[in-house]
Formats: C-alpha cells, sequence, structure tokens
C-alpha cells in the first residue's frame, strides 16, 4: 500500500521534508495540531503543555507500563491560524539536539488540505540518524490517525 505522508530527505541535506494531502477541511486539519485534547488522540501522547501564541512552548510526553518512554518540548515562534507553525521540538533524553520545524497548513478544496513539514536539523548526520529509526513509518501511521480520527469528528458535526 502506497503510504500517503511522504518524507524525502535529499542526500547531503539538514532538511527533511514531509507533505500530505488529507481529506479534511483547512480548518479541522489546523484544529488538529493546536486543540491538545486532539493532539492527544492521533499523536497517542499526553499533552503536559499547549501555549499556541507567538513566544508560547509546548511539552507533551508518551508513557507505556507507567513509565515515561518519550518526552518532547519546544517553543513557539510563530502562530498563524490555518495557516503556519513556526516552531522548535527537541526530544528529552535522546542524542538528537534541537529541530526548527516550520509548518505550512494549505486549503486545496473546501474538503481537503495539504500539510508540509519542513524540519531544519544541526546537521547531515543528526537528520540520517534520524532517517535511520522508523521516523517515516511513525509519521504516516501519526497521520493515518489523525485522518481517522478527525474525519469522525467532522462527521459527527
Amino acid at each position: 500500500m502506497e503510504q500517503k505522508t511522504k518524507v524525502n530527505a535529499e542526500e547531503g541535506k539538514q532538511e527533511i521534508i514531509i507533505t500530505r494531502e488529507f481529506d479534511l477541511p483547512l480548518e479541522l486539519l489546523f484544529k488538529a495540531y493546536e486543540e491538545p485534547e486532539l493532539f492527544e488522540q492521533w499523536m497517542g501522547t499526553k499533552v503536559l503543555k499547549m501555549e499556541n501564541k507567538k513566544h508560547g512552548s509546548y511539552s507533551f510526553e508518551t508513557s507505556h507500563d507507567g513509565k515515561v518512554v518519550f518526552r518532547a518540548n519546544g517553543t513557539i515562534h510563530e502562530f498563524v491560524p490555518n495557516q503556519k507553525i513556526t516552531r522548535t521540538f527537541e526530544m528529552e533524553n535522546m542524542p538528537f539536539p534541537v529541530q526548527l520545524e516550520y509548518l505550512e497548513f494549505e486549503k486545496l478544496t473546501d474538503e481537503t488540505s495539504k500539510l508540509t513539514m519542513h524540519i531544519l536539523f544541526k546537521s547531515v548526520a543528526f537528520r540520517n540518524q534520524l532517517m535511520q529509526m522508523p521516523f517515516a513509518q511513525g509519521i504516516h501511521m501519526a497521520h493515518n490517525r489523525l485522518q481517522e480520527i478527525v474525519s469522525k469528528k467532522n462527521n459527527e458535526i
């Protein structure tokens, strides 16, 4: 089955470009990144803080059997509803330095939208190290859950 989330990691570059078209109106796609309760559902993580504003911050963690297995945080540098989020992303207790992420939300039709994530790494080596992990598979699975969960909410409205 073809993966709908495209992960492009061009050789020798410190970046990853991720694109995904969703069968969701633009406002609902953006809401999946804006509302903590919705974000928790599709990401399978607990939101500890989410200040969606310029100079705001966020923090979330994932637990398994009562133990925290993943924690991430960052600062929001730009937050324009239904258009873009620019933020840092730091994985705690991991060997990766802070990443810079540009998320752009685009309306395709009244019922479809597109997300483009441009992620910059400190070095090509760190980018390559992340790509050795099941990163692409994980983001694809998360986006599939986003599509499924937000579609159900849209149908309930």
